[in-house]
């Protein structure tokens, strides 16, 4: 028997014992993050899938693994030899998880879940969609707690103060600016619980989840006059504690909950995010009045200020620096590197300057058909040598200082197919589309999505993950609330928003393609119809010039390729290393 079905059995005994028929496991913390500590990683502990989105039910017959297209390939191999059956997310005839558990258990099941795990919104969603059948979501003790009996504790990581010369904003500034949301709600106190909300509003950063996701473990209460810091006190230098003290009183992680009980009264108002607040949490609160909506946080955050958006651009042109010195090298040493040593260069490249603090989320280095899996993950076992004919996708980011990046590019070795070139200039061409749109104030990602995929689509292409995704400043390389995909999200895009621009298109067992560009929005003309918007590229690299099919680019998208191949090297050119100048000459020459 393997690991993972000793899990799942030593599981079900606890099932059986606890009158449960089920338990679920939604992949996430107590703050509902996308990135989560090693102690939650529960879904990768017992099924054996490591990628960063799924869910798993474990019922007394069935073990099933849920993942969507982005790691369709990846968790069947990870699941294979085991009792786990892959549930392809948005494919013909697979349910959903919570479509499944509705219809296919028995009437008046009960499925157990961590309630220190479990939003509040989707509690309410899958009670709506049990009802019928009597079926009921139990929000229990973590029972994982009782076999994983290596499980990792919460990291006593030090926390660090970001200054106000790098944030723009000061800790009590941003506390007046969510204050005045409060107001205008009508609310007294806000609950934050989410860990990028918390260090964007604290300007405090460390490192409790991984060194990608520079955040702390905390909750965060509000009120009108004071707030409370639920983390770890000892983590704090007397410097820290001493700036907070004015604004902060800093109480023990595990305190939240009964501090916030006693806290609350039937008088007070709390604002909170039904999405990210724990059911756990949320049932300190109930002797208050509730106002539900989007963390005030989540919004002001979102839209970087002046400081921010000049340490992004900073940033970038660090990283354009580290990229063209990296692909210059690996011009020149062929053969020599597999898919690990190719992202270790590249990281090594980054860490020569003294503002990178390290990579803003773990690479994705593939190579041949490994690029057809969206979010490969190399091992010292899969890692391959890269040589011979075929495309190395590499997606990376750096975290600086004063920001942070997320680029990826799709490298040739050897020589092209014709299969080859055309994929990556239809890619091209959606990524120049979405970066050179103009739209009016109040647009939403979804709205410029199909920019991005046009050209895929006429060719009976596509690809199935989201085009943009939000970045934070010095936090998550992954942040909302903006997206730009398929899925109708009413978030309007705001000027100092940044996002993501990546299409790409993935052919099993062949090769895989990706163009990621980061972008800003700024503000572009105004007429009699309103305020229109644009993007600024931040990204500073060469697209692969060698994979370009020029016959299937416009005279417009020629243009922009050759603009901003000059831009690049206007910029980079006195700053790389010597030898890499004669290739940045030839990656940025005009088609």
């Amino acid at each position: 028997m393997s690991s993972v079905e000793q899990r799942i059995a030593s599981l079900r005994t606890i099932l059986e014992r606890e009158g449960l028929d089920g338990w679920y496991i939604n992949g996430t913390d107590p703050h509902q993050s996308e990135y989560v500590s090693e102690r939650w990683k529960s879904r990768a502990w017992i099924s054996g899938f490591t990628g960063s989105a799924g869910s798993v039910l474990v019922t007394m017959t069935e073990a099933l693994l849920w993942v969507d297209s982005r790691y369709f390939i990846q968790g069947a191999q990870q699941i294979e030899g085991t009792c786990l059956k892959l549930m392809k997310l948005d494919t013909e005839g697979v349910k959903d998880p919570q479509s499944w558990m509705a219809t296919e258990l028995p009437e008046t099941s009960r499925v157990g879940i961590d309630g220190s795990t479990l939003a509040v919104t989707l509690k309410a969603e899958m009670d709506a969609a049990f009802k019928q059948r009597g079926i009921a979501l139990v929000a229990c003790p973590d029972y994982l707690e009782k076999i994983w009996t290596d499980r990792p504790m919460i990291p006593p990581t030090t926390v660090v103060d970001l200054p106000n010369e790098i944030a723009g904003f000061s800790r009590i500034q941003k506390l007046t600016m969510t204050r005045l949301a409060m107001v205008q709600k009508g609310c007294n106190y806000t609950l934050v619980s989410s860990l990028d909300d918390i260090a964007w509003i604290t300007n405090l950063r460390s490192s409790d989840v991984s060194v990608h996701s520079p955040v702390f473990l905390s909750f965060l209460l509000i009120g009108t006059e004071k707030a409370w810091l639920f983390t770890d006190p000892k983590r704090f230098s007397k410097e820290i504690r001493e700036a907070l003290v004015e604004e902060y009183e800093i109480l023990p992680y595990e305190d939240a909950k009964t501090t916030i009980e006693s806290l609350l009264t039937e008088e007070d108002t709390l604002y909170y995010d039904p999405k990210k607040l724990n059911l756990t949490l949320y049932e300190a609160t109930l002797k208050a009045k509730h106002v539900e909506g989007r963390d005030f946080t989540t919004d002001l955050k979102a839209c970087k200020n002046e400081t921010e958006l000049e340490g992004m651009r900073r940033s970038h042109l660090l990283d354009g620096v580290a990229l063209v010195n990296f692909l210059a090298r690996l011009d020149t040493e062929k053969g020599v590197y597999d898919e690990i040593g190719v992202s270790t260069l590249l990281r090594k490249q980054r860490e020569r300057d003294k503002a990178c603090i390290g990579a803003s989320f773990s690479p994705i280095s593939g190579w041949g058909e490994h690029g057809a899996i969206c979010h490969y993950s190399a091992t010292k076992e899969s890692s391959s040598r890269i040589e011979g004919d075929g495309l190395l996708v590499l997606d990376t980011g750096g975290m600086y200082e004063f920001g942070l990046t997320d680029i990826t590019r799709t490298i040739l070795f050897g020589k092209a197919t014709d299969e080859q070139k055309r994929d990556y200039t239809l890619v091209l061409k959606g990524n120049l589309a979405l970066a050179s749109a103009r739209f009016p104030e109040g647009t939403c990602g979804y709205q410029l999505d199909i920019l991005a995929r046009q050209f895929l689509w006429q060719q009976g292409l596509t690809f199935f993950h989201g085009t943009g995704h939000g970045l934070g400043f010095r936090l998550n390389v992954h942040e909302g609330p903006a997206v730009i995909n398929t899925r109708a999200i009413d978030v309007p895009l705001k000027r100092g928003m940044i996002i993501s621009d990546e299409p790409g298109i993935y052919r099993e067992g062949r090769h895989g393609i990706r163009i990621e560009n980061i972008l800003t929005v700024r503000e572009d003309i105004k007429t009699e119809f309103g305020q229109f918007f644009s993007f600024e590229v931040l990204t500073i690299c060469p697209f692969e010039r060698k994979l370009i099919e020029k016959t299937l680019l416009t005279e417009s998208e020629l243009s922009m390729v050759n603009t901003y191949h000059r831009w690049v090297y206007e910029e980079l050119k006195t700053l790389v290393d010597e030898e890499a100048k004669a290739y940045l000459k030839q990656a940025t020459l005009p088609l």
